[in-house]
C-alpha cells in the first residue's frame, strides 16, 4: 500500500507549495511587482492536476513502487527545496517580476538556468515510472515540456529586462518609488 501514501505526501507537498507562492506572490505585488504571461498560469494548475488525477485513477493502489526510481524521486525533493530556499521571498508559481530586485545568482542557478523547471520536469517523468505508469509518464512529460517552452521564453524576457534594470545607475521604478509622497498610487494602482 505504498502508493497512496507516496500521492499523499505529494500532494500534500504541492498543496503546502501553493500557499507558500500565493503567500509570496501577495507580498511581492503589494511591493510593486507585475505578474507576466498570466495567462498561461491556468494551464500549469490543469496539468498538475491532471497528472496527479491520472496517477491516481490508472494506478493500481496496491502497486508496489521501484525502489531505485522511488530514491530519485526522493533525492529530487531536496533539489527542490534547494530552490525554493535560495529564492526565499521571490518563489512563487507564477512568473513574478519585481523592478529593481537583484537576480538570483546563488545556490542552483550558478549550476543551471531555471533549475526548477528541470525538477519538476523530472518529477513528472519519474513519479508514474516509480508505479510503473510509462504513458502517464510519456504523456505528461510532452504536455509539460510544451508549456516548460513557452514559459521560460516568457521568463527569459522578464529576467533580461530585469538584467538591463540591474546594469542601469538607478531603475526606473526604483527612482519613482524613492520620489513619490507617500499617499500618492503608482501607475500599477491607478
Amino acid at each position: 500500500m505504498w502508493f497512496p501514501i507516496v500521492l499523499g505526501l505529494v500532494v500534500f507537498q504541492r498543496l503546502g507549495e501553493l500557499w507558500l507562492a500565493n503567500e509570496n506572490t501577495k507580498r511581492l505585488m503589494a511591493e510593486g511587482a507585475v505578474e507576466i504571461g498570466a495567462g498561461h498560469y491556468p494551464l500549469f494548475v490543469i496539468l498538475h492536476a491532471a497528472w496527479l488525477s491520472a496517477l491516481a485513477i490508472l494506478t493500481p493502489w496496491t502497486e508496489s513502487p521501484h525502489p531505485w526510481l522511488l530514491t530519485i524521486y526522493v533525492v529530487l525533493q531536496f533539489g527542490r527545496v534547494w530552490v525554493i530556499a535560495t529564492l526565499g521571498r521571490f518563489w512563487t508559481t507564477r512568473i513574478i517580476t519585481l523592478p529593481g530586485a537583484p537576480l538570483v545568482r546563488s545556490g542552483p542557478f550558478r549550476v543551471v538556468r531555471h533549475p526548477n523547471y528541470w525538477i519538476a520536469s523530472l518529477e513528472i517523468a519519474i513519479l508514474p515510472l516509480v508505479f510503473g505508469q510509462v504513458w502517464i509518464a510519456v504523456m505528461f512529460t510532452a504536455l509539460n515540456a510544451m508549456l516548460i517552452a513557452w514559459r521560460v521564453r516568457l521568463e527569459n524576457r522578464a529576467l533580461a529586462d530585469r538584467a538591463e534594470e540591474s546594469e542601469q545607475p538607478e531603475c526606473e521604478a526604483a527612482r519613482l518609488r524613492r520620489i513619490r509622497s507617500p499617499g500618492e498610487k503608482s501607475r500599477s494602482e491607478l
